[in-house]
């Protein structure tokens, strides 16, 4: 998918030539096929799969149950397959499970999948309607009709016994002020917690991260979800974030051991373990423990096939905890189930040849599985475009990319497209581009960028100080917009509680 940006438009960027056997709860999938259900109840032995076939063959039928372990457990690819299959056949909640996958994407096409797919199986379903509302409460651009829209399915949600719409509820009411001017976001969470609302404790948290005072609130925050815990296990993970932002090594210890009691009762997931284990090895939260992570992050992997990524990444940051065999098995594992983050890491080696051979044909191809699942894929493609390491420099094919990843939050990016601009490579040099993306790229407070943005801007020409101006100002605010619905996706799906399907 390409962006469009105001200000490269005559920038002079040359143009660039499972197999499965039914399980008895098949025709249980969703409440409303009552006469399915009936049917079942008729049916027996050659009958029933006289009538599977007619749907999609007595062998290789799709699974829901199967659908919803594989996605708890990582495996997108088998929950995909199956859903995809039952949500053809006219299976809401299947069309559900399938829009929330893409829900995951941070490309714009699966999101627009997301939405319609919600819309038509919100007809029927309450969950899609909650669901509905959770994407309309963060999508970027949303119209006052949709964001009213959201509030409505919201409040019906949460009316209906869903708790967990309080969290985007609020999420809403704080970032869309103007749309809401009667309410006060914090207020109506101060109101809910003194109702009672388990739930409005974690609004508050995911608030916090929203307006950037998360580190102001830490004990509240542990707090919160000390009484959440038994609860919600995403409170696992943000107890571990807490714990390590204040060094707090005898609590988190004792996280641990709870964590691993609870994993071992199925109270906690697995997805939640490798949250925690990916905190515990994060060295921007505090001192990390690689031990410990890889210790969590191998009891899970054999279940969980992300984990196998986690385990890999570990020893790519903690060379110490394995070798290169070892490395490589991980990623073979993670590849084998699909995991994008594998194409990621395995392009990052070929790229930096940090552990493996320089090959920019093959980074390139792993990036390219990667892309539009993981942001840095596009910042890497960027660079492998515009450095020329394929043969030849490509221009556009760099900063669409580059442009991709800086606009999903990757700002490393903004100091590439600054420098394709500055130095000409391929293309014509572009003072204005030039600034505006060296402007945006001081966000990193590096020497270098610090340094290119100077320069730059003493030679932008006086005439073009104006223009200039003004569309670094349409794209900060642009930026903005799309940073606060990042963080308030990472909240809703880090705090949303809710019932697996």
């Amino acid at each position: 998918m390409k962006n469009s940006f105001p200000v490269v438009a005559g920038a002079g960027c040359d143009p660039e030539p499972g197999a499965r056997q039914p399980r008895d709860g098949f025709f249980r999938i969703h409440s409303g096929f009552a006469t399915a259900r009936s049917l079942r109840q008729r049916l027996q032995g050659p009958a029933l799969c006289l009538l599977s076939l007619a749907l999609a063959g007595c062998a290789g039928l799709p699974d829901q149950r199967l659908a919803n372990e594989a996605l708890k457990n990582g495996d997108t690819a088998t929950a995909q397959r199956n859903y995809q299959a039952l949500a053809d056949l006219g299976y809401t909640e299947a069309q559900v499970g399938l829009a929330d996958i893409w829900m995951q994407s941070p490309d714009a096409e699966q999101l627009k999948q997301a939405e319609a797919t919600y819309r038509e199986a919100a007809k029927t379903s309450p969950r899609a309607q909650a669901r509905l509302g959770r994407l309309l409460a963060s999508k970027p651009g949303a119209t006052e009709a949709e964001l009213h829209e959201a509030q409505a399915l919201l409040q019906q949600a949460f009316a209906s016994g869903d708790a967990s719409s309080l969290t985007p509820l609020a999420m809403l009411y704080l970032q869309h002020p103007q749309s809401f001017p009667q309410i006060n976001a914090q207020q109506q969470i101060s109101q809910w917690r003194a109702a009672g609302y388990a739930q409005a404790g974690l609004a508050q948290v995911a608030l916090y991260r929203l307006d950037g005072t998360y580190d102001q609130h830490l004990d509240e925050i542990a707090s919160i979800c000390r009484q959440a815990l038994s609860a919600n296990d995403s409170c696992y993970v943000e107890l571990a974030t807490v714990y390590q932002k204040q060094g707090n090594t005898d609590q988190q210890a004792e996280l641990i051991q709870q964590l691993q009691s609870a994993y071992s009762r199925g109270s906690a997931s697995a997805q939640k373990v490798d949250g925690v284990a990916r905190v515990l090895a994060d060295a921007t939260l505090g001192t990390p423990d690689p031990d410990t992570a890889k210790s969590l992050l191998e009891r899970i992997a054999p279940a969980y096939p992300a984990a196998w990524v986690s385990l890999a990444q570990l020893l790519y940051d903690f060379p110490d905890q394995g070798d290169v065999a070892q490395l490589q098995e991980y990623l073979d594992n993670g590849r084998a189930a699909d995991q994008p983050r594998a194409e990621l890491l395995l392009g990052k080696l070929y790229y930096d040849g940090k552990w493996l051979t320089p090959d920019a044909q093959k980074a390139e191809a792993h990036f390219l599985r990667a892309v539009d699942q993981e942001v840095a894929a596009d910042y890497y493609l960027g660079q492998l475009y515009r450095r020329g390491y394929l043969g030849q420099v490509y221009p556009q094919k760099a900063l669409d990319h580059l442009l991709k990843a800086a606009r999903n939050g990757q700002n490393s990016a903004d100091f590439a497209i600054a420098q394709l601009f500055s130095q000409g490579k391929g293309t014509q040099p572009n003072a204005l581009n030039a600034y505006v993306f060296s402007q945006l790229a001081t966000l990193q407070n590096t020497p270098q960028a610090n340094e290119l943005a100077a320069q730059l801007d003493e030679q932008l020409p006086a005439e073009q100080r104006a223009g200039a101006q003004r569309l670094l100002q349409k794209e900060q605010a642009l930026r903005a917009t799309l940073s606060q619905n990042a963080v308030a996706v990472q909240a809703l799906q880090a705090e949303n509680g809710e019932e697996a399907l």
